[in-house]
């Protein structure tokens, strides 16, 4: 068993170990030493970092009560001593020191963890049935269907006025005489060496965690997102160094926006919706011009192969199709070969650029064309992604078209 220097004094930053083992975890060297200030991962709290004697710890671990702190480096093969100079020797005396500021960003999570826990069985009543404090995101799953809004807002405040409050926070192993008498928010997961945690007297909990001494330490509390996950409401937070890097990257993020909008920080939601209501607008006489801009180049195209513009479906069937080459886009494309589709033609069309082609085939009612065999045979010999039925397909060609009439008529049966 390791002495656990932590609980002891969560703050002790340096120490000296001796050796008990050299073993490996996951692939990695590891040393077990016979007192450490290492936190091993547990209960939503991710291990600690840090240096042990020169050589780098990029994790702690527990395994049958001994702690394990797992070094950079490749373990020593199997039935071999580890190398001296590489790895300590049993019975070595090394000094240990803690990455303080990971350190201390975890203590805070974990004490913001158990301070929302509380607040959200006591304004939601949604207990808490687990937590993760990672490396990306900070959760806790609360054992409700559905919080409201309202719910979240309010055991937020209560988080941060008792963060205001600066309360005491204390962590010690209680006789079975005073645990008895102590209102634990959940049970213990252990029958023995029970420790509890203490905020004040808002919250008492169960826990073998670092956290800070008051929460004033804290800073502040955010609820980020809540979502329902497997039957709960999974709450993220934010809290402490961590909160406040992220609340200052957004209100970057805000500050660049309301300077592009010329306004203040509070008025970039109503710059945006303007934005988007100015963007649907436009949308919708694009859509508009778009349409009349399809019908001329269709009547355009109907009158050189001698339909009239009044022309129904089935006026030319049999005969070929229209085959041109235009500017624009699919969407433009689409347009035309729906209205050469309705005055009887079928359509075979594409807009070149410098890349490629994009086209789009149409067969009219009562027409010849199969769109989807077409296409197949194009792509066959330019290459490109696309297909489609008999009656329309479109696509991407890979290469440039010199001759889209030409490319056509080569592949038109017949």
């Amino acid at each position: 068993m390791t002495r656990r220097l932590y609980h002891e004094d969560a703050y002790l930053r340096r120490f000296e170990g001796e050796v008990l083992a050299v073993t490996a975890w996951q692939g990695k060297p590891a040393v077990i030493l016979d007192r450490t200030a290492f936190y091993p991962e547990a209960g939503g709290q991710l291990g600690d970092r840090g240096r042990l004697g020169g050589a780098a710890v990029v994790d702690t671990q527990e395994e049958g009560g001994a702690i394990l702190h797992v070094l950079e480096g490749e373990p020593p093969a199997v039935g071999e001593l580890p190398a001296v100079g590489e790895l300590p020797a049993v019975g070595a005396r090394l000094e240990g020191e803690l990455d303080w500021a990971r350190r201390r960003q975890h203590m805070a999570q974990h004490t913001a963890q158990h301070l929302l826990s509380g607040a959200l069985l006591d304004r939601a009543r949604a207990p808490t049935a687990s937590a993760r404090l990672g490396e990306s995101a900070l959760t806790i799953d609360a054992a409700r269907d559905r919080i409201p809004e309202a719910e979240l807002a309010a055991a937020e405040d209560l988080a941060n006025d008792l963060v205001d409050d600066d309360l005491p926070i204390r962590a010690w192993f209680p006789p079975p005489e005073e645990l008895a008498r102590l209102s634990l928010r959940r049970d213990p997961k252990v029958d023995a060496d029970i420790r509890v945690v203490a905020i004040g007297d808002f919250d008492f909990s169960p826990c073998g965690g670092t956290h800070c001494a008051r929460t004033a330490q804290l800073g502040t509390i955010r609820i980020t997102s809540a979502e329902r996950y497997k039957g709960m409401t999974r709450v993220t937070f934010t809290a402490a160094r961590r909160g406040r890097a992220e609340l200052f990257s957004r209100d970057a993020v805000l500050r660049g926006l309301a300077a592009q909008f010329s306004c203040g920080p509070a008025e970039v939601p109503q710059a945006i919706d303007k934005l988007r209501r100015d963007a649907d607008a436009a949308g919708t006489e694009l859509t508009a011009l778009r349409g009349r801009l399809a019908g001329m180049l269709a009547r355009e195209l109907l009158e050189g192969a001698g339909v009239g513009a009044g022309a129904g479906a089935g006026a030319s069937a049999g005969a070929g199709p229209i085959v041109a080459s235009l500017p624009g886009d699919a969407e433009l494309l689409r347009g035309v070969g729906a209205k050469l589709c309705a005055a009887g033609r079928d359509a075979a069309l594409c807009a070149p650029d410098a890349e490629g082609a994009t086209v789009v085939l149409f067969r009219a009612p009562g027409g010849a064309l199969d769109c989807g065999a077409l296409w197949k045979r194009l792509a066959a010999e330019i290459g490109g992604r696309g297909g489609g039925r008999a009656d329309r397909a479109e696509g991407r060609l890979a290469r440039p078209i010199e001759d889209w009439a030409a490319l056509v008529e080569r592949h038109l049966p017949g």
